[in-house]
């Protein structure tokens, strides 16, 4: 009962900023929501289980209040591995409101967004010892607020600023094509982020965003938050923000062919994947703060990590339609003297509608490689080996408020070792 009350408590604030807010125009483009939790659906009505609530969440949104509310869960067995079998169902219920101020106020460009969530399950990434999290949803129990901000956009959304409290990893080093995929360095972020404690979702914390496209194709963002080593922890509740830890800056450039820069989100959704669009970007984090190293009694003062991504629409049936073949890929690199998991590298192709069906669907084959630094290797210890892994799932959208996600996942070397994993699964996604 208090998880329940948690949840609907949690629930329930999003929509009283909704409801508060009757007369707020809906312009402009939103931030899809990060990784799991993005919108996956075709071009198909998109329905919801409790339906319009008599016609008045199409009255909101013709006012400027979108609701969205969500239930995400990741089931998955290993099949085969050292540890005994298991099933590990990892559950979110997230509810989400944003608001343009256009209408009500006269102030224009100007929005805001809230998001809270519940969620909890069993994590299989580490009861298997994995680096490689086989779910991008797996962390810690938690039921808070996790982000919230105002945001205000000048000259057609050629410069953006946004403040309030929101995780880095849901726009730096995060998987364009995350939606695609369900194990957590193609299914969100790059796993290593935390290295530089980069903020992730949920436990956000403070940040301050700065966004330019001084020309069509290109943009340049930057970002301060604070950066805590316990972040569950500092801010159970996520209501208080927290001006503690140290401010971790991150800073990226992208080009992104076939779209407008001013346009381009850190996740795709299913219209934008229309024409042969792409997105290529070089991001740095940097934490001045103090880290240890295992070959210096002396701890060091500062860590930083840089990331390389592309993703990039290879081929068409129709050049100005979505069908046809995706490619991304990522590598990112930080100090082998402060990090045990220094560099990681993923990558992966995505067919979008390659069943004949009337429904969205998409196939996803992906690759995950992380390696450990040497230095942080016990002595008498055997060398690390990298661990490597493969997943292969088919996205179904089967109805409009209904979304089927199997998935197959095989792991060579886990944790560094020489052991082997199996997992079979699937991702349900519900719309209410």
């Amino acid at each position: 009962m208090p998880r329940l009350a948690c949840k609907l408590v949690c629930l329930l604030w999003a929509a009283w900023y909704g409801f508060a807010a009757t007369a707020f125009s809906q312009a402009g483009q939103e931030e899809p929501l990060p990784g799991p939790d993005s919108h996956e659906t075709g071009q198909a009505p998109h329905g919801h289980l409790f339906g319009e609530w008599g016609g008045e969440r199409t009255r909101l949104e013709e006012r400027g209040v979108k609701f969205d509310f969500q239930y995400v869960s990741d089931s998955l067995w290993n099949l085969k591995s050292e540890q005994k079998e298991r099933f590990s169902s990892w559950n979110r219920f997230r509810g989400t409101v944003n608001i343009d101020f256009g209408e009500l106020t006269g102030w224009h460009d100007l929005y805001f967004h809230a998001t809270a969530l519940w969620q909890g399950g069993g994590n299989l990434g580490a009861y298997l010892g994995l680096l490689t999290s086989p779910s991008g949803m797996s962390s810690a129990n938690t039921c808070r607020l996790d982000s919230w901000w105002i945001e205000k956009r000048w000259l057609d959304e050629r410069i953006t600023a946004r403040i309030g409290q929101f995780a880095g990893q849901d726009f730096y080093g995060a998987q364009h094509y995350a939606a695609s995929f369900i194990f957590e360095p193609m299914g969100y972020a790059l796993g290593n982020l935390f290295t530089t404690l980069e903020s992730f979702d949920p436990p956000s914390t403070p940040a301050l965003e700065v966004r330019v496209a001084p020309i069509s194709n290109l943009y340049v963002k930057s970002m301060v938050a604070a950066a805590v080593r316990s972040p569950f922890s500092q801010n159970p509740t996520g209501l208080v923000p927290q001006f503690n830890g140290t401010p971790v800056s991150t800073s990226e450039i992208g080009f992104t062919p076939g779209r407008k820069a001013s346009s381009m989100r850190a996740f795709d959704n299913v219209e934008g994947r229309k024409g042969y669009s792409g997105l290529y970007q070089f991001g740095a984090s940097y934490n001045p703060a103090k880290f240890t190293s295992p070959t210096s009694a002396t701890p060091r003062s500062g860590n930083y990590l840089l990331y390389w991504m592309a993703s990039q629409a290879l081929w068409r049936v129709d050049p100005k339609a979505a069908k046809g073949l995706d490619a991304t890929f990522a590598y990112d690199w930080s100090p082998a003297a402060i990090n045990r998991n220094n560099r990681l590298l993923t990558t992966g192709v995505r067919f979008n509608e390659p069943l004949p069906l009337h429904i969205h669907n998409t196939m996803s084959l992906g690759y995950v490689r992380n390696s450990l630094s040497s230095q942080f290797l016990p002595p008498g210890i055997p060398a690390w080996k990298t661990e490597q892994g493969v997943e292969f799932n088919t996205l179904l959208d089967v109805g409009p408020m209904l979304l089927l996600q199997p998935v197959i996942q095989y792991y060579a070397n886990v944790g560094g070792g020489v052991q082997r994993a199996v997992v079979f699964g699937f991702r349900t996604k519900v719309e209410f």
